[in-house]
């Protein structure tokens, strides 16, 4: 099981966070994720950090953690776009990425409050999940090469697994069903929707041994191993760098 790091956008500095990576990366820790979040208030913090722009600077700055987004509200970004994106930061990092895409918050969440500062709806739980849908089926036309209209779309090399947010059993159907691997809180539901994950995965004729499975936890779990997890990831909270330091001494890893 691999040991991954949330670094915690909220009221975090580029700065900081930089230098955390690294102590990461010489620690042996294997990558690094971030929220996708717009407004700091929405957690009480002062401002938030965008999840794609630090990507893409940590991929650069660090040559060896993976780099994932956890997860990215399809609503912030054209699926287009996204794509291209994607196939950018596959360039940047040599292939490092982890794409994690999901519905974002419904509008009883606190999280709505970003869609609606843009003048966006946040429509209901069906049409998120289509709009997750439609996102992913995008996303494979234009890495291969069949998005119509127009030529030259970077195409990725390799193309990043797509990781589907699933913390319900419809979200985890379709991140078998069309995803690569599914992001799964590690509660009391955690074997059931990796089972419905899974099975969904080998309904749609691929290897459900190939589907790549992550939760958030701590890394000396014992049970998330024996579920089948293949990476664990660990929040750290800002300032990032003495966190890390911890961690690490925890882990035995420095």
């Amino acid at each position: 099981m691999q040991v991954d790091l949330l670094f915690d956008p909220f009221g975090g500095r580029w700065e900081d966070l930089r230098d955390a990576a690294v102590l990461a990366q010489d620690a042996g820790i294997d990558g690094l994720w971030l929220y996708d979040h717009l407004a700091g208030s929405v957690h009480g913090a002062p401002h938030v950090l965008e999840c794609w722009t630090i990507l893409s600077a940590v991929a650069a700055a660090v040559p060896r953690l993976m780099v994932g987004s956890l997860v990215l509200n399809v609503a912030n970004r054209a699926a287009g776009t996204l794509a291209v994106m994607a196939s950018t930061l596959q360039e940047v990092s040599g292939g490092r990425l982890l794409l994690g895409v999901g519905a974002g918050g419904g509008m009883g969440t606190p999280y709505a409050a970003e869609q609606v500062a843009f003048g966006r709806g946040v429509p209901g739980d069906a049409v998120r999940r289509a709009a997750v849908e439609a996102t992913i089926e995008t996303l494979r036309q234009v890495w291969s090469g069949a998005a119509g209209g127009a030529a030259g779309f970077l195409r990725p090399d390799p193309v990043p697994p797509v990781i589907v947010g699933g913390f319900g059993p419809q979200m985890a159907e379709l991140a078998g069903r069309l995803g690569d691997g599914i992001n799964a809180p590690a509660g009391p539901s955690l074997a059931r929707l990796i089972d419905i994950a899974r099975e969904a995965h080998a309904r749609s004729g691929r290897d459900p041994d190939r589907f790549l499975v992550t939760t958030s936890g701590s890394p000396t779990d014992e049970r998330l191993s024996s579920l089948g997890v293949h990476r664990v990831i660990t929040m750290v909270r800002p300032p990032y760098t003495p966190a890390v330091g911890r961690l690490a001494d925890t882990l035995g890893r420095r």
